[in-house]
């Protein structure tokens, strides 16, 4: 492959810059995934960025030579769309810095690939918080990109809305700064935009909160049976619970104590979990209180334990072990949790893997589902959830798929939309534009053609597939 001032483009970057063919070409592009479920598509260019100007050589590149550009963040996006065939892949790992905090104005300036558990471990020691996700390892990137289904959600609102400003670099190659009051359609775009966006963050503004000094967790294991019993009683109590409390109903494999238990029903069991994040052991007892009144008998339970962000980020990344092969269909839905439980029951059974997943959290309080906001994240409801199906060896992929795919299938009747940040838009693209309201993809698709005019930037579908 010959490439107008590719030899330029070498001696202009810090980072390291490969194309097909080079040794350490695949390693480049497949070496950071965090889904080890690997697809067929390679870009034909790879620029690991080590600063801005790296990233605008390589946007200038790419533009000049009429080739597209995709972003790789911390490259933990479930379904890959940061592998398309063809084009340039800008890869922005080395951006690890924290540019400040301002602990009396509550500020926070830092570079797209820290971890959701660096965050916290960083601002929890000096007295400061942000609704960060739930999986440890996930950089802010990609987090921000989707919207950010964060911690303490319904206080906190989403990652995104807690972001002030941005920098960037355009299609042009320009270098700007975007807010609410500066290049603002940037900024409303860059908030929930995923893997469509047409620019690469370099920088987030952050505001903070004051980190909540009583974070308290209960837990509770049910029969499988139960399931859909237990989900139509968390429904119908949600919206009397505090919005202070995180309420989610899993289906998992048993832990050691209940295995026996649930040997009936192939290890699986029903946990429902509820973190509290107040400010008094007292505040976070009532809080947790109306899940102690559950009518439904509990195998066992635990109630009002306190617990840090680093043992949340304990709890959450063990069911969400590294290094596996995965499908993700995160959705929406206003429907009862007991009801999807019911339609799914049998199916969740039938699981071939045992490290895969379940999951619906149940928004608290009265203002659920909330208003929408300034930005693209558009999706909001009752529920949020789905399979997380996981396995670890290459020979069960189809089954585990196939799985996956008559699960989705039974529950899409109840989605009311997706999750741009954990759903599979790449083998169904329908599920990006259903990840938006109408208003807000059309608004999306205005301003990709607005601010790329040239197509630099790769969109949510091409790319994908040989011929596209």
């Amino acid at each position: 492959m010959n490439f107008m001032n590719l030899s330029a483009l070498k001696s202009t970057c810090k980072g390291r810059v490969a194309q097909q063919g080079d040794a350490d070409f695949l390693e480049l592009i497949h070496g950071d995934l965090w889904n080890k479920l690997i697809p067929d598509r390679a870009p034909e260019i790879v620029v690991r960025a080590t600063d801005e100007q790296d990233i605008i050589a390589a946007v200038n590149f790419a533009r000049e030579n009429k080739l597209k550009v995709v972003v790789r963040g911390g490259g933990h996006n479930w379904c890959q769309p940061t592998l398309r065939n063809g084009g340039v892949l800008i890869d922005i790992q080395d951006f690890t810095k924290v540019i400040s905090v301002d602990v009396e104005n509550r500020k926070a300036v830092i570079q797209p690939i820290i971890s959701n558990r660096d965050v916290q471990k960083l601002l929890n020691p000096k007295g400061l918080a942000f609704p960060t996700g739930h999986c440890p390892q996930v950089k802010a990137s990609g987090y921000f990109l989707g919207g950010g289904m964060a911690w303490n959600p319904t206080v906190w609102g989403s990652g995104a809305e807690s972001v002030e400003a941005i920098e960037l670099v355009t299609a042009q190659g320009e270098l700007i700064k975007a807010s609410a009051t500066e290049n603002a359609d940037y900024f409303w775009a860059a908030r929930g935009a995923g893997s469509g966006f047409f620019g690469i963050v370099t920088k987030y503004y952050l505001k903070l909160y004051p980190l909540p000094r009583a974070i308290h967790g209960s837990t509770y294991f049910y029969s499988l049976s139960d399931a859909p019993a237990v989900g139509k009683w968390l429904g119908e109590m949600a919206p009397k619970i505090s919005p202070t409390v995180e309420l989610s109903q899993f289906i998992v494999q048993a832990p050691p104590e209940l295995q026996e238990k649930a040997a009936a029903d192939k290890g699986w069991i029903c946990m429902v979990t509820g973190a509290a994040f107040e400010d008094t052991a007292e505040a976070a007892k009532a809080a947790l209180q109306t899940l102690e009144e559950n009518p439904i008998p509990a195998l066992s339970s635990i109630f009002a334990m306190p617990a840090t962000f680093e043992e949340l980020f304990d709890a959450s990344g063990a069911l969400w072990p590294e290094g596996t092969r995965a499908r993700v269909e995160a959705t929406f839905s206003n429907s009862s949790p007991g009801e999807m439980m019911e339609a799914v029951l049998a199916q969740l059974t039938e699981a071939p893997s045992p490290t895969t997943v379940f999951l619906f959290t149940i928004f608290c309080g009265p203002n659920v589902p909330a208003p929408q906001k300034d930005m693209a994240l558009s999706m909001t409801a009752k529920v949020y959830g789905g399979p997380w199906t996981m396995w670890w060896e290459a020979k069960d992929d189809q089954v585990n798929s196939d799985w996956h795919n008559e699960l989705i299938t039974t529950l899409r009747p109840f989605n009311v939309g997706y999750y741009i940040g954990e759903s599979n838009s790449v083998e169904r693209p329908a599920t990006a534009v259903q990840a938006y309201s109408p208003e807000k993809w059309q608004r999306l698709c205005d301003l990709r053609a607005k601010y790329d005019p040239e197509g630099v930037f790769f969109g949510y579908f091409d790319g994908l597939s040989k011929t596209s």
